[in-house]
C-alpha cells in the first residue's frame, strides 16, 4: 500500500467567496477522483474533483515531494472540502485518494558522467569513460519539476590532484529544489582501466575459457604492466602457473600450444592436385602458426614444419619430403610417403 504522507491543509477561503462559488458551479454533479496527478506544490480542488466549477483553483493540500506518490483518506478530503459546501459530491465507494507529483528524473549516472566529462584533460585524467566517480554518500535519483527542460550544469568544482577528492555544486535554472538547497556532492574521482581477473588457478599451458575470467575496473595507478581485457584473454594459454585473483597481463599469456613436445604428429605436404602425409614426432611444442622442429619417422631426419592444428604440421611446398639416412645409393629402397 502506498505510504501515507502528511498533507498540510491550507487556509480555506470562506464567507461570500464561497457563496459565489456555489452559485456559479456547474449543474453537473462533482465527482471525486481516485487517482490524481499534479505538477505544482499544492493540490487544488480541481485536481481532486471533476466538475469542480469556479472552486477548481482553490488550494487545499500541499503536494507530495517531486517524483513521489502519497495518499489521503476520503474523510480528510471531505473535511477539507466542507467549507466550500460540496454537498452533492459523488465519492462513490472510495476510501482514499492517491496523489502523484510529476517530475523529471535526473539519474545519478547522469551526474557521474557530467563530473567525469568535466575532468577530462585535467590533472592527467584521460577519457571520461575511464574515470570512475564515487560519492561519500550514495545519492538518490534527483527529481526536478517536469516543466524544466534545461540541462544540469556544474556551478563550482574543486578537486585535489593527489587524492582525486572533489567537491561539486550543480545548478539547474528554474528548479526550486536547487534554489532552496544547494545541489552539492562530495566524493572521489580516479582514472581506471578495465582488467581481466582470473577466477580460478591455472597451470602452465592451461587454456583460458570465458568462465575463467571476470572483467573489473581498477585504478590505473595500481595496475602495473600491460593489462588485457577478458575478451583478449579468452582462448590464450598461461605461460606460467597463475593464482586465482591475478590481474592478467600480456606477459602472463601466450597462444595455446596445440602440438606438444614428443607428441606424434601427421606431416602434411600439399600442392595443387597432390596431398601427401607422413608420420612424424614433434621435437618442440608449438601454437597454431608456429614453426617447429619435427622428426620424420620414415627418414629419421629433422625438418621444420608449421603447426596447422592439433597433432598436424604442414611442410612448405619447397621443403623436401624426407632425406634418406642411409647412403644415397640405397635411398631408392626407402618406402614413399603414404597419400591421403
Amino acid at each position: 500500500m502506498l505510504r501515507i504522507i502528511t498533507f498540510t491543509l491550507l487556509m480555506a477561503l470562506a464567507g461570500p467567496a464561497t457563496a459565489q462559488t456555489i452559485g456559479t458551479r456547474a449543474q453537473i454533479n462533482p465527482k471525486l477522483k481516485e487517482l490524481v496527478t499534479v505538477t505544482s506544490e499544492v493540490v487544488r480542488i480541481g485536481d481532486l474533483i471533476d466538475n469542480a466549477g469556479t472552486a477548481a483553483d482553490i488550494a487545499v493540500f500541499r503536494s507530495p515531494d517531486l517524483g513521489h506518490t502519497g495518499s489521503v483518506s476520503v474523510t480528510r478530503v471531505l473535511e477539507a472540502l466542507r467549507p466550500h459546501r460540496f454537498t452533492d459530491l459523488d465519492a462513490g465507494d472510495l476510501t482514499e485518494v492517491v496523489v502523484t507529483r510529476l517530475s523529471r528524473a535526473v539519474p545519478i549516472k547522469e551526474i557521474e558522467a557530467l563530473i567525469a566529462r568535466s575532468l577530462v584533460g585535467q590533472y592527467d585524467f584521460g577519457e571520461a569513460k575511464n574515470i570512475t566517480v564515487t560519492f561519500d554518500r550514495e545519492p538518490r535519483t534527483l527529481h526536478v519539476e517536469s516543466s524544466i527542460t534545461s540541462d544540469l550544469r556544474i556551478a563550482r568544482l574543486r578537486i585535489e590532484q593527489r587524492t582525486g577528492r572533489f567537491d561539486v555544486v550543480f545548478e539547474l535554472p528554474g528548479n526550486t529544489v536547487a534554489q532552496r538547497n544547494a545541489l552539492r556532492f562530495t566524493g572521489r574521482a580516479v582514472e581506471t582501466v578495465e582488467v581481466a581477473i582470473l577466477t580460478r588457478a591455472l597451470n602452465r599451458g592451461a587454456i583460458i575459457k570465458a568462465s575463467d575470467v571476470a572483467s573489473e575496473r581498477r585504478p590505473k595507478a595500481a595496475v602495473a604492466g600491460e593489462p588485457i581485457s577478458a575478451e583478449t584473454a579468452n582462448g590464450l594459454a598461461a605461460k606460467r602457473p597463475l593464482r586465482s585473483g591475478t590481474v592478467l597481463q600480456s606477459a602472463d599469456l601466450m597462444k595455446a600450444e596445440i602440438v606438444q613436445r614428443n607428441e606424434p604428429v601427421t606431416i602434411v605436404y600439399e600442392v595443387p592436385g597432390i596431398l601427401l602425409t607422413m608420420r612424424g614426432k614433434a621435437l618442440e611444442a608449438g601454437a597454431a602458426g608456429d614453426l617447429v622442429s619435427v622428426l620424420n619417422i620414415q627418414s629419421n631426419r629433422t625438418i621444420q614444419a608449421t603447426v596447422i592444428g592439433p597433432g598436424r604440421v604442414s611442410l612448405a611446398a619447397m621443403t623436401p619430403f624426407y632425406t634418406a639416412a642411409a647412403p644415397a645409393a640405397d635411398s631408392a629402397n626407402e618406402p614413399p610417403p603414404s597419400a591421403e
